[in-house]
């Protein structure tokens, strides 16, 4: 609950950063994924496991 709060504390510049973050995960989860399907390596499935955390994180409002 407090993250959710935290949020706006922030500085206008830091929250555009976040928005601009928040907006630009989802591609990058799609395309990471069609990669790890066609040449999975384990680096390539720990970045979207790592990717796909940070889109949770950003969906539950975490960050």
């Amino acid at each position: 609950m407090l993250a959710r709060y935290y949020r706006y504390r922030l500085p206008p510049w830091a929250r555009e950063w976040i928005l601009i973050c928040e907006r630009c995960i989802l591609p990058i989860v799609v395309f990471q994924g069609i990669r790890t399907i066609f040449f999975p390596t384990t680096f390539d499935v720990l970045l979207l496991g790592i990717l796909i955390g940070i889109l949770l994180a950003f969906q539950l409002e975490w960050i």
